[in-house]
């Protein structure tokens, strides 16, 4: 009979700045450098969304001051599939930040999170693009952040001129709208820092995604979900399997 052998949990890692009681804190980090693709299953998903929202939201309020107020907001729509003699309808829930300058009820800036059902999906596309058009009509910022391999894109940029990439994050702003400003990554890289607009004339914000992910990984306690030793990633290419086989490998959790 062949032994299974445990899977190693993933390292900690100490983020890079201090606390405010003078420490370093702490993370229970991916294994991979970047995105962990393993987190896109129907089955982890949810929570991971749920949580990265939340440490978005949370890393924002301390450059937000006085002047504005976020909140985070939730939709709601459901999906249906055929299944032999009967139809599944399945809820789901997507939650985003809303920016708003304190005493005005017109959102200033909304973070997208883009699900896997917003690009595999009908009714999780069609959810998408509502709220973001109402973003738009209002004059918004908007901040999309795309962390899936699978489905058809749903945020518009120009691909063509950033080579090859795997997620991104785009920003279009009120005063550019045509003009968004990108950044992308690949499975192999870390995820990028990005800039979160606010007012025309108040200085953007900063916001690392890497240090969001791992928050969210560590908060969430996922990675006692996920068994890299046999899991799969059945919505990646063959080529980008190979990659994650390779990389779980060196990394001695295969």
């Amino acid at each position: 009979m062949i032994g299974v052998l445990p899977v190693p949990r993933p390292a900690r890692y100490k983020k890079a700045t201090p606390t405010g009681h003078g420490k370093l804190e702490e993370f229970m980090a991916s294994p991979f450098p970047g995105m962990d693709p393993f987190l896109e299953s129907s089955s982890r998903w949810p929570l991971f969304h749920h949580e990265l929202v939340t440490c978005l939201y949370q890393g924002l309020l301390s450059g937000l001051g006085d002047r504005y107020r976020a909140r985070i907001g939730q939709r709601i729509y459901a999906t249906q599939q055929a299944l032999l003699t009967s139809i599944v309808r399945e809820e789901h829930r997507e939650e985003f930040v809303e920016i708003r300058q304190r005493g005005e009820t017109r959102i200033n800036t909304l973070i997208e999170v883009v699900s896997p059902d917003n690009k595999t999906s009908a009714e999780g596309r069609q959810a998408y693009i509502s709220k973001r058009y109402e973003a738009k009509i209002a004059g918004a910022n908007l901040v999309e952040i795309d962390l899936s391999l699978q489905g058809m894109p749903i945020i518009d940029y120009p691909r063509h001129s950033l080579g090859a990439h795997d997620y991104v994050v785009a920003v279009t702003r009120m005063t550019q709208p045509n003009r968004p400003e990108i950044w992308a990554s690949a499975l192999s890289k870390r995820l990028p820092q990005f800039k979160v607009p606010l007012a025309r004339n108040d200085k953007d914000l900063m916001v690392d995604l890497q240090n969001a992910l791992a928050r969210c990984y560590d908060k969430s306690n996922i990675a006692s979900r996920i068994d890299y030793a046999s899991d799969a990633v059945p919505f990646a290419t063959d080529e980008k399997q190979q990659w994650i086989d390779r990389y779980l490998r060196d990394q001695k959790l295969r």
